[in-house]
């Protein structure tokens, strides 16, 4: 079983000064679900080499006994320092697609070409793609094999115009996840703030915030195993 999973390679909260990137656990908890599952694990990022981590990601309130397994872990760090190049890699190579979170990939991975088209070649062959919290915003571009929205008419998830609220960052982001997915047609549902919450469509897995992480890549797993 082989896994890409696709970080943003955006480190900057808007015009505030503040630093932003992938967030921690929402990488941590899929790859060691993936690896335990004996997969082969690729991470890569739109600029490739060390992707940029959301700080407020590492700090105590939001560590896991998994984010202290991948901070402990020599290989995975050693992979995370060199991500392969997004326009270098072809969905023909990998069984599925795995995106994590962290405000960042609003600003980038959202509007890049190579993603977009990565995408729509995975669900073109039939393979799943699941993504979480802030993540499944990259899916704003991405189009069925009929030009229409991927998400129109299918029940999806993401990071809740609420909770985008209670991190204050609402007047900061480029758009909200929760109303663009449905400003795309998307069918969109939501559990309770914080909590974990996935909804699968076929092909599409898609979680919440980052609680959903570990459930998201379950999901996942599930699915790939049929």
């Amino acid at each position: 079983m082989k896994v890409l999973m696709v970080l943003t390679s955006h480190d900057k909260l808007g015009d505030t000064g503040r630093k932003t990137g992938f967030w921690l656990e929402e990488l941590a908890a899929p790859y060691y679900a993936f690896k335990d599952a004996g997969a082969e694990i690729t991470l890569a990022s739109p600029q490739g080499g060390n992707p940029p981590l959301d700080p407020k990601s590492n700090e105590p309130d939001f560590q896991t006994e998994l984010t202290h397994r991948f901070e402990a872990d020599e290989e995975a760090k050693a992979q995370l320092a060199t991500t392969v190049r997004l326009d270098s890699v072809s969905a023909a190579d990998f069984d599925t697609v795995f995106y994590p979170g962290g405000h960042g990939p609003l600003w980038d991975l959202a509007e890049d070409s190579h993603s977009i088209s990565l995408i729509e070649a995975f669900i073109a062959a039939g393979k799943p793609v699941a993504l979480v919290c802030h993540a499944p915003g990259v899916l704003r571009h991405v189009k069925t094999a009929e030009g229409r929205p991927l998400v129109e008419g299918k029940k999806v998830t993401g990071f809740a115009n609420s909770e985008e609220e209670g991190v204050g960052l609402t007047h900061i982001v480029p758009f909200l996840v929760e109303d663009e997915l449905i400003a795309k047609g998307g069918l969109y549902s939501k559990g309770a703030d914080w909590g974990s919450y996935v909804v699968q469509d076929g092909q599409l897995i898609t979680g919440q915030n980052p609680g959903s992480s570990a459930a998201t890549a379950a999901q996942l797993l599930k699915q790939l195993s049929k």
